[in-house]
C-alpha cells in the first residue's frame, strides 16, 4: 500500500514527522533539527514530535547513542509503529524516569560499568571526556530466558555495545573453567567491585598515550627496534 503524503495536512504533526523520515530522509540516513525546522515551518514543537516517534517503536539516535554524529545530528535508524495508519499507534515507551535514573549511577558508583570510567574523565590518548548515561542490557538467564536492566555506561561502551546481550550463563561457565590463581584473581576483584590494574598494566597504559618518537625510546630501553 502507497504511504500517504507527509505534506497532507490532515495529519497531525507527529504522524506526518514519521512519513517524513520514511519518505524524504530514509532509514540509515541522517538528519538535523534544521533539516526538521525546513520541512515544517512555523510549528515551533516538530523536533519534539520527531522525538514522541521514539514512544512508538521508532529508534532515531542522537550523538548520545552514536558517537559519529554531531550535536544537532540524528540519525533515523529504525521504522517502528505506522503511527499514520488508524489504531496502530500504541506507544511502547520504555523512556526511564529521572528517578530510576538516579537510582541505577548510586547503583554503579557514578561509574561506567563497563569501562569504569568516571564522567569528565578524559579517555586514554585522546581529548574526550566521558559521559556517563543510561544504557539497557539484556542479559541471558541460565536455561535461555532473557532480562532487561539498566546499566550506567559511558558515552562509548554504550556505543560499543548496542545490540548485544550480556550472557550470564556463559560468563558462569567461563568461571568453572579458571585455574586457582585466575580464580582468586577475579575474586577479589568481583569482592571490591572494581578491577585493580598491576603495574605492567599500567605502564603498557601510559606507554599508549606517548607520542611516536617517546613510543620508539621505550622501545630502545627494552631492546626493540622503533616501529
Amino acid at each position: 500500500m502507497a504511504l500517504p503524503s507527509w505534506t497532507d495536512g490532515q495529519f497531525g504533526t507527529m504522524k506526518r514527522a514519521a512519513l517524513w523520515l520514511v519518505s524524504v530522509v530514509g532509514e540509515g540516513n541522517v538528519f538535523t533539527k534544521e533539516d526538521v525546522k525546513t520541512a515544517f515551518p512555523g510549528i515551533s514543537q516538530a523536533d519534539r514530535r520527531v522525538r514522541d516517534l521514539r514512544d512508538y517503536g521508532w529508534q532515531i539516535d542522537t550523538h548520545r547513542e552514536d558517537a559519529s554524529l554531531g550535536q544537532h545530528e540524528q540519525r533515523f535508524v529504525a521504522q517502528g509503529q505506522p503511527v499514520w495508519e488508524p489504531g496502530k499507534a500504541t506507544k511502547t515507551s520504555t523512556a526511564i524516569t529521572d528517578t530510576q535514573r538516579r537510582k541505577v549511577l548510586a547503583k554503579d558508583g557514578n561509574r561506567c560499568r563497563s569501562c569504569g570510567i568516571a564522567p569528565g574523565q578524559v579517555y586514554a590518548g585522546s581529548f574526550e571526556s566521558a559521559q556517563i548515561d543510561i544504557a539497557r542490557r539484556q542479559v541471558k538467564q541460565p536455561g535461555g530466558s532473557s532480562k532487561l536492566e539498566l546499566v550506567a555506561e559511558c558515552n562509548r561502551c554504550r556505543v560499543g555495545g548496542r545490540g548485544l546481550d550480556a550472557d550470564l550463563e556463559a560468563v558462569l561457565a567461563g568461571i568453572a573453567k579458571l585455574g586457582g590463581l585466575e580464580r582468586k584473581m577475579l575474586t577479589e576483584w568481583v569482592a571490591a567491585d572494581e578491577r585493580e590494574f598491576g603495574a605492567v598494566e599500567r605502564l603498557w597504559a601510559d606507554f599508549r598515550t606517548l607520542p611516536t618518537e617517546a613510543r620508539d625510546q621505550v622501545r630502545g630501553d627494552l631492546g626493540l627496534p622503533p616501529a
